[in-house]
């Protein structure tokens, strides 16, 4: 079932570009456009379905053909939404034409660019330059001029950099060397980032799309209100639950807001909490569903990729950490609550979070499935191909059964479903199997009207991923320009000798000027980028001060998140602020200031691994690794719980100027591992809280009759 359609009168024509960082609007365009785009959409997810499910095509030729996609789907969208005559939508789709039969030359010309490789042709350079040229252009228009613009000083320094002084200068690289560099082969536009998206990235975000339309969100929603309504400063609390819970299916921040954020912002209005807050709290807790495992972010593919180990060793170095940033802002709510006197919800606005599991436990199933999978060391691919491809059967057999009447044939579906899984995989899951499955509902689904709605809505979900797979595609893409001009130059190793130089006097230094890095290229570009540039400059340097490798990386991850809630951009605070009706700068500091607490977690880990479960802890020779790993984790819980004191300003009752600086200095203390710190914060900690104890009201006494 297509999305509901506009008029050309009523097409939201006046759209900024850059606004489209944050996905396109709803729908596909106007009256009869909209048919083509929906169209390519669908044609674009069953192509990655299909590579996702049947490895039938070389690595080299599904990059190729996914940015072809990319590119035919933006500018065709875009001509959609902002072009004001059908001819502006016919030029913008003609162009995206161009882009995706750049796409096919890869698929085309496979075996003729490998056996000339390195001596393109004219053919080949043309193709390549418009390649670029393209991706720019898309990207800009798709998302603002600032990663086009730092793409493109790389691209200059590519091309004139052997005209600047030593040591920033290279030996100079000619156009058709550049060319075949950034436009052919496995370094530029086609590196690893796009290869990502065009495998994990792409087949998470439909597993996604389609845990939503199956009801997860409302299920995450009633389990959050269930548990948290009541309690105090309950709302923002089921804002933090729920987003946290989402994150494990969407990996999105943004994503997060416009979704969960629909509900529980108006809700902490309701329930007394300043609008700038209630947004600040959910963008705040909705990035952090990109640290959130199993799903995480597709930063997390692109470090596993990177780093060449399995995804789970990057989930299960993201579990403590992610607990405790949730834990962060579920602590800073709680004292915001308490400092403003806010109560919980009533009993009968509450849902019960027991029935709720009992009505949607099967939709956990999917889920429970791709962790294990993850676990036992299944690659994400086909881990979250099955998930897909569980939550389709799922969703399509709650349809068939929805017009039977009879418990008993409901129950005798399921089970006969499961022994029939259970069969075609007694000697290993087959693929063709679970499709001939999938198929079969299919085909019962069809035979009555319920049925065919629900295949609509699967229909939809393929159209929608594609919609939203362009913003993440684009900036994997353009972001070969940074990876290709290092890799060619070695400029990479500058910036990391000036890392090293820091750091052997300071690693504190070199962190601090890490994060700074890392956060200002966030506040102008997306997350992936700015994790790609600051892993590639800083973390091998940081690694050569000792840093473990992984903890390098999550550094640099860490901080590109933190970029999305801190102003002038702060996207989670764009993307809040019209459902909040506040001011986005308001919301951003908001959120800053809320995640506070989170921003000394990487620190913590630097200082003490086993908080990521990485060998090297200091603590680990002395009380062993697990031990370690508990003492990072409670030295973690006391210096969020102290840096939350500090921003709030409360914990039994209002806190003064000078408490909130004792409560700030004892958990810098516990930041690293300095001379006595741990020693000094630990104390502090206790003395303030001995302190606000003693300073807390007195309990009312209730009056009895």
């Amino acid at each position: 079932m297509l999305q509901p359609e506009t008029t050309a009168d009523h097409i939201p024509g006046r759209i900024e570009f850059d606004n489209f960082e944050h996905g396109f609007p709803e729908g596909f365009g106007p009256r009869g456009w909209d048919h083509l785009a929906y169209a390519v959409g669908i044609a674009f997810a069953t192509f990655q379905l299909v590579i996702a499910a049947w490895n039938v095509l070389p690595s080299q030729v599904v990059r190729g053909v996914h940015v072809g996609f990319l590119i035919l789907l933006t500018f065709g969208l875009i001509g959609n939404f902002t072009a004001k005559s059908n001819l502006g939508r016919t030029l913008g789709w003609m162009v995206g034409g161009v882009g995706f039969l750049l796409g096919l030359y890869q698929w085309i010309f496979y075996a003729d660019l490998i056996a000339r490789d390195g001596d393109p042709t004219h053919t080949d350079l043309v193709v390549g330059t418009l390649l670029a040229i393209l991706i720019f252009e898309g990207t800009r228009r798709l998302m603002g001029l600032a990663l086009p613009l730092m793409c493109g000083v790389c691209l200059l320094y590519w091309f004139f950099g052997q005209y600047l002084p030593a040591p920033l200068n290279h030996r100079g690289y000619g156009f058709d060397q550049i060319i075949t560099h950034l436009s052919f082969g496995t370094e530029g536009f086609f590196g690893v980032p796009i290869y990502v998206s065009a495998t994990y990235i792409f087949l998470f975000i439909l597993f996604g799309s389609f845990l939503e339309r199956a009801g997860m969100i409302q299920l995450f929603t009633d389990v959050s209100l269930g548990l948290f309504g009541g309690t105090r400063g309950g709302p923002a609390k089921v804002a933090v639950f729920a987003s946290g819970m989402m994150g494990t299916i969407s990996g999105s921040g943004v994503a997060n807001v416009v979704t969960v954020g629909q509900f529980t912002i108006p809700l902490m209005i309701r329930f007394g909490y300043r609008r700038a807050f209630a947004a600040g709290v959910e963008a705040t807790a909705s990035m952090g569903g990109q640290i959130m495992p199993p799903v995480m972010g597709a930063v997390a593919f692109i470090m596993a990729e990177t780093l060449g180990v399995d995804y789970s060793v990057i989930v299960k170095a993201a579990v403590i950490p992610a607990m405790l940033y949730f834990a962060s802002a579920f602590w800073m709510v709680h004292l915001e609550a308490g400092k403003h006197g806010l109560v919980g919800m009533k009993k009968n606005e509450i849902p019960n979070a027991w029935k709720a599991l009992v009505h949607g436990w099967y939709l956990v199933l999917p889920l429970a499935a791709l962790i294990f999978m993850l676990f036992e060391g299944f690659t994400p691919l086909y881990a979250g191909t099955m998930g897909l491809a569980l939550t389709v059967a799922l969703i399509l057999g709650a349809s068939i059964v929805l017009g039977v009447s009879s418990t008993t044939l409901r129950v005798i579906f399921w089970i006969g479903l499961a022994l029939i899984a259970g069969v075609v995989s007694r000697n290993g899951v087959n693929i063709f199997a679970i499709a001939g499955i999938v198929g079969g509902l299919v085909l019962l689904s069809s035979l009555s009207q319920g049925g065919r709605n629900t295949l609509a809505a699967c229909r939809d979900s393929l159209a929608v991923s594609a919609k939203s797979a362009l913003t993440v595609g684009m900036a994997c893409a353009i972001v070969g320009t940074i990876i290709g001009m290092m890799t060619q130059t070695g400029v990479g190793t500058i910036f990391g000798g000036w890392v090293i130089g820091l750091g052997e006097h300071s690693l504190f230094l070199a962190l601090v000027m890490t994060m700074l890095l890392s956060i200002l290229l966030g506040t102008g570009i997306p997350t992936i980028p700015t994790y790609i540039i600051t892993a590639a400059l800083a973390a091998p340097a940081l690694a050569n001060l000792g840093v473990p490798l992984i903890v390098s990386h999550m550094f640099a991850f860490y901080y590109g998140i933190m970029a999305d809630l801190s102003p002038p951009v702060a996207l989670a605070a764009l993307a809040a602020a019209p459902i909040a009706r506040e001011n986005p700068d308001k919301i951003g500091w908001e959120a800053m200031r809320i995640a506070l607490a989170g921003y000394v977690i990487p620190f913590i880990a630097v200082y003490s691994p086993a908080l990521m479960l990485q060998p090297g802890d200091p603590m680990a020779a002395k009380i062993g690794f697990y031990g370690a790993v508990v003492y990072a984790t409670v030295k973690a819980l006391v210096a969020i719980g102290l840096f939350g004191m500090a921003a709030i300003g409360f914990l039994f009752t209002r806190m003064s100027a000078l408490e909130r600086i004792v409560a700030l200095a004892g958990g810098l203390c516990l930041l690293g591992e300095f001379p006595y710190s741990d020693w000094v914060g630990f104390p502090l900690a206790l003395a303030i809280v001995a302190w606000q104890w003693r300073q807390r009201p007195p309990r009312r006494k209730v009056a009895h009759a």
